[in-house]
């Protein structure tokens, strides 16, 4: 034997208890020699009796097989509509309607809770989940209150008065916790479902119609996963409700209140996130007094060419969207597309003049120029003290002090680097740089440890000459192995490494041809795109925001591949981060407050994108939503000074 027990059907027990019971009949009246009929008629009786009994047994037993079958489906978890289990058994027809309602509640219950673990909408949560709790209740309103953490008071966030749709409200008194009508204050101190009525002076308080006495109340209070009060909810019918339903009220509540709490709790840390965000974004544009505004401006005109990419009704952005997650991702992505920046030093960011790093040392080379003017002055004196020809000393000293300040003009005017800084030049800037001065001050003392590290290793002996403009072994600073990005690096980055993190050399930096940034300062600009890569990639972003990093780190590509941080071809890049990469463009060749560049026309920005265009800097049919959207006229108002809007044709730039 396994242990299992056997069983027989309920008609069969019934069949056979029939049986029994006529066969039992028959025997006891023959027992007392009763006359009875003959055997065969004996046999007919007993026969008809167990059809009967049969027939009987059977439909009394069919209801209860087909509970069983639906007990079993609920065992396996289904809970889809049946046909109500009748049977002319009083206690079996009961047992069916009640067997029907059990499931009917589980089935609501579970569809409420799928509810409210789906919805992330905490506002569209509210009033349907009210809307469900006065159904269920029977109740002919309600009013859903939620806890303010800011005060702690109970504000009303959903009402149904009308046994309709519940609907999101703000109009309803504030109920301060210590000023609550009774039945709310009880349940409240109790943290228990408390039914009874409302007195006019409670309604007024809740700001309720006068009817609404009438109606038998329900207080039942919502608490946390701390069993604080999260809110309370208010349901009114004609009258009592009943146990069964308050009971399951009081389930359903204890979900709601759960997810609820989760609502608020990714509500507040969205929130927070957002602070966040713009606090970063806040901090690079303080940064720098010249590029306030870039980290709001960038994410203001990626939104509006990400709306006109999905507008499009034909094109190559035909049938573009962007569901929620995706704007969610893309507003985090522009507002954070610059977060490397934090890690940029200011001097660099705003490098104004070639020779400037926490200050302009063009002040340090105005001084020799200086020193050896009043050398001139001294020679002079000299001289004429020795008995020299003083006509002919004045000559001389005035012509090399007018040398000196043209010479000194042209120093300072290629510091500024306004324009191209030609072979000549440079060889101007060398010559006039070889000019000796004289030092008689130890130029080791006063140093930081680092700077005297760079120093050579014996010091020069005093009084020392040297060149006006110099390309110290001191100006060289190396670039620490921890800068440096291996070929292998796991963010695929694919940049060339300048071998010195600076180079400070006067002459080196004077002599750059074109703007005032040396290619290390350029590299260490353009690794503002490394850090926020690998700031963005550190972060746990929950999976639909994990293209963050992509989106922000991408605007510096371009569509030929030879863009920065990892050279990456337009095919490799999302549609958002090429959006982006448009947006930072337009918004750094328009904007007015950097130092060293003034704000380009409309016209002037939209010819130079065009170019961009051709050579495949930028996403061509992006470009063009761009324009034909006009988004950049949209953006110029709003955005540009009145003197820099002009008037465009878009056609001149397609």
């Amino acid at each position: 034997m396994d242990g299992k027990r056997t069983s027989v059907p309920l008609y069969l027990h019934i069949t056979l208890l029939s049986f029994g019971l006529v066969l039992a009949t028959g025997l006891v009246l023959r027992w007392f020699g009763d006359a009875i009929p003959g055997v065969a008629e004996f046999g007919l009786l007993l026969g008809a009796v167990a059809v009967v009994a049969l027939l009987a047994s059977r439909r009394i037993a069919a209801p209860l097989a087909a509970l069983a079958k639906e007990a079993e489906a609920v065992r396996h978890f289904d809970f889809s509509d049946h046909p109500v289990i009748h049977s002319p058994v009083q206690e079996i027809d009961q047992l069916g309607g009640a067997f029907d309602q059990m499931r009917d509640a589980v089935r609501r219950f579970l569809r409420i809770n799928r509810r409210l673990a789906t919805e992330d909408d905490l506002e569209a949560l509210q009033p349907w989940l009210l809307d469900k709790m006065v159904d269920i209740a029977g109740a002919r309103a309600g009013v859903l209150y939620l806890v303010d953490a800011a005060d702690d008071a109970l504000r009303a966030t959903a009402m149904d008065t009308s046994g309709g749709r519940a609907t999101a409200v703000g109009g309803l008194p504030v109920l301060a916790q210590d000023a609550l009508p009774r039945l709310l204050a009880d349940a409240r101190a109790t943290m228990r479902p408390v039914g009874g009525h409302l007195s006019g002076d409670d309604l007024r308080t809740l700001g309720l119609e006068p009817e609404f006495a009438a109606f038998g109340t329900l207080a039942l209070p919502l608490q946390d996963r701390r069993e604080q009060l999260l809110g309370m909810l208010l349901l009114f019918k004609d009258g009592e409700i009943d146990e069964a339903a308050a009971s399951f009220i009081a389930a359903l509540a204890a979900s709601a209140a759960t997810s609820l709490e989760t609502q608020e709790l990714l509500r507040g840390q969205k929130a927070l996130m957002e602070a966040s965000i713009r606090m970063v974004a806040g901090a690079i544009d303080a940064q720098s007094p010249y590029t306030g505004g870039h980290c709001e401006r960038v994410p203001e005109l990626t939104f509006m060419l990400a709306r006109a990419a999905c507008a499009a009704q034909d094109g190559p952005y035909a049938g573009f969207d962007l569901d929620a997650e995706q704007w969610e991702a893309l507003h985090i992505a522009a507002w954070l597309h610059d977060c490397g920046k934090v890690t940029t030093p200011e001097y660099v960011v705003d490098k104004a003049t070639k020779l400037e790093t926490v200050n302009d040392r063009i002040h340090e080379i105005r001084t020799r120029f200086e020193v050896l003017k009043r050398d001139a002055d001294v020679d002079y004196w000299r001289g004429v003290a020795e008995g020299g020809d003083e006509a002919s000393l004045r000559q001389a000293r005035d012509t090399l002090q007018a040398t000196l300040d043209d010479e000194f003009a042209f120093v300072a005017q290629c510091n500024v680097g306004g324009e191209f800084l030609s072979p000549d030049k440079q060889a101007r800037l060398r010559e006039i740089g070889a000019r000796r001065w004289q030092r008689t001050l130890d130029d080791r003392i006063g140093l930081s440890r680092d700077e005297l590290a760079r120093k050579p290793p014996q010091a020069m002996p005093l009084p020392a000459e040297e060149t006006l403009l110099a390309d110290k072994p001191e100006h060289r600073i190396a670039r620490p192995e921890s800068e440096r990005i291996p070929a292998d690096n796991r963010w695929g980055f694919r940049m060339d490494v300048p071998e010195l993190l600076y180079n400070r050399g006067e002459l080196h930096n004077l002599s750059i041809s074109r703007g005032t940034l040396t290619a290390e300062e350029r590299y260490k600009i353009n690794e503002h795109m490394v850090q926020t890569i690998v700031m963005l990639g550190e972060l746990p972003f929950p999976r639909h925001l994990r293209a963050v990093p992509e989106i922000a780190g991408g605007h510096h590509e371009k569509m030929d591949g030879t863009g920065y941080p990892k050279r990456l071809a337009r095919d490799e890049l999302s549609p958002l981060a090429r959006m982006m990469a448009i947006a930072d463009i337009f918004e750094a060749l328009t904007a007015a407050d950097r130092p060293y560049k003034p704000g380009k026309t409309l016209s002037e920005a939209l010819s130079i994108m065009a170019k961009m265009r051709q050579d495949q800097h930028i996403d061509p049919e992006l470009f063009e939503v761009f324009l034909r959207s006009g988004v950049h006229h949209d953006y110029a108002q709003r955005f540009m000074r009145a003197e820099q809007v002009d008037a465009v044709r878009i056609e001149d730039y397609l």
